[in-house]
C-alpha cells in the first residue's frame, strides 16, 4: 500500500501542536508514525496493538524475528509491560532514576499484555523512556506504550533527521514529525541485569550513548559475547549486517591494510581528517568526510556518524573506506556499528 507521506514541522508552537495532534490521531487509529527521539528517529506504533505493530515490520521490511524496543510514557509505568525480579529490583530502580528519561534500554521479563510480535516471541521485553520533548508530548497524549525501532528500511543507515526518514520511507507511512537533528545520533544502550556478588552484573548487549563508565557505579559491567548472526536475536540491534549503506563499506585496522584497485572510486570516512593519522594520502579519494574535523571528539563524531555515512552512500563511489575510531566511550558504539555495516561485504 502506498501513502502520501506528510512531513510536519515543530519549530513554532502552532506547528508543534498540529504535528502532535496529528501523530496522536494516527496512532490511535492503529497507524505508524515517524517520531524524533534523542537517539535516532523512530517508527512508532501502539505497542499493545499487534495489528499496528505489524505495520512497523511491513514499512521497514523488517524480519519478525528481530524484536522491538517498547517506549513508556513515564518511568513509573514500567510494571505495565515488564516484571522486575526482586533480586535486581534495587539496581533497576537506581538505573531508571539516574538515566530515565534517556538513552538506556533495559531487558526485563515481559508481561502477557505485550504482544509476541513485539518481542519476537521472546520472554523478555526491551524497555526505555525517551527524553525527546516532541516524543514525550506524543506518547503522553496517547498514554500508551509505543514500539519504535529506527525509522529506516531494515538493515540500512539509521536516520537522525526527518529528511533521512523521508528518503527511506516516503510513500510507506502517513506522517513524519520533524523536530530537527537528534541529540545523540546513536541508538540507545541496551543492557541486561543479573544478580551478582558483591555487585550485580550489567551486560551491555548493544553499546550506545551511555558508556561502561556511566554504568560502573551500579554494577560490574561487561559486554555481551558477539556472534555474527542474521537470524533470530535475543535483543534489538543484534543482527550482523546492520546500519549498512548500499555502497560496500570496509573498516580498516591500519593504513597499510588498504591497497587501492585501479579504476575504482573510493571515499573516506575519516575520524578527524588529520594527515598524521595516515589515511588521507592513501589514494586520490573521491570524497573525504570527517566525523569530528580536527578535534577528534567522540560525542561530536557520534552526532555526525549516521549523517556522514548517509552522505557518503549518496556519492555513488565503488567503496567507502572507514578509519577506525578510538574504542572507548562512545567510540565503542561507533566501532560496533562500523563492523556491522561492513559485514555484508566482508569476504
Amino acid at each position: 500500500m502506498s501513502y502520501v507521506t506528510a512531513v510536519l514541522r515543530t519549530d513554532e508552537p502552532p506547528l508543534m501542536h498540529q504535528a502532535v495532534e496529528e501523530a496522536v490521531r494516527l496512532l490511535r487509529e492503529g497507524e505508524v508514525v515517524a517520531l524524533p527521539t534523542e537517539t535516532v528517529y523512530g517508527l512508532a506504533a501502539n505497542a499493545l496493538d499487534p495489528a499496528a505493530v505489524t505495520k512497523i515490520f511491513e514499512a521497514k521490511e523488517r524480519p519478525t524475528f528481530d524484536p522491538l524496543i517498547v517506549h513508556l510514557p513515564r518511568k513509573e509505568q514500567l510494571d505495565l509491560v515488564a516484571e522486575v525480579p526482586q533480586e535486581i529490583a534495587q539496581t533497576v530502580k537506581q538505573l531508571t532514576e539516574r538515566f530515565w528519561p534517556g538513552p538506556l534500554t533495559i531487558l526485563l521479563p515481559k508481561k502477557s499484555v505485550v504482544p509476541d510480535i513485539v518481542t519476537a516471541g521472546l520472554p523478555t521485553v526491551a524497555v526505555r523512556v525517551s527524553s525527546n520533548a516532541i516524543f514525550k508530548r506524543v506518547i503522553s497524549a496517547l498514554d500508551k506504550p509505543l514500539a519504535a525501532p529506527s525509522a529506516n528500511r531494515f538493515g540500512s543507515i539509521s536516520p537522525t533527521s526527518a529528511g533521512a526518514v523521508l528518503s527511506e520511507l516516503d510513500g510507506r507511512i502517513h506522517l513524519i514529525v520533524d523536530a530537527g537533528a537528534c541529540l545523540f545520533g546513536l541508538e540507545s544502550t541496551i543492557i541486561r541485569i543479573e544478580p551478582g556478588t558483591p555487585k550485580p552484573l550489567i551486560t551491555i548487549v548493544r553499546p550506545g550513548p551511555l558508556t561502561p563508565d556511566d554504568l560502573k557505579p551500579y554494577g560490574k559491567v561487561k559486554f555481551a559475547i558477539r556472534s555474527v548472526i542474521d537470524g533470530p536475536a535475543d535483543s534489538p540491534g543484534q543482527l550482523a549486517s546492520h546500519y549498512a549503506p548500499r555502497t560496500p563499506l570496509r573498516l580498516l585496522s591500519r593504513p597499510s591494510d588498504f591497497i587501492p584497485e585501479h579504476g575504482k572510486r573510493y571515499a573516506l570516512l575519516s575520524y578527524r581528517g588529520e594527515e598524521k593519522d595516515g589515511y588521507l594520502n592513501l589514494t586520490d579519494w573521491e570524497e573525504v568526510m570527517m566525523l569530528s574535523p580536527g578535534n577528534g571528539k567522540l560525542p561530536e563524531a557520534a552526532v555526525r556518524f549516521f549523517h556522514v555515512l548517509r552522505r557518503l552512500d549518496e556519492l555513488g563511489v565503488d567503496e567507502i573506506i572507514a578509519e577506525p575510531l578510538h574504542e572507548h566511550g562512545m567510540g565503542i558504539a561507533m566501532m560496533d556499528k562500523l563492523r556491522r555495516a561492513s559485514v555484508r561485504y566482508a569476504s
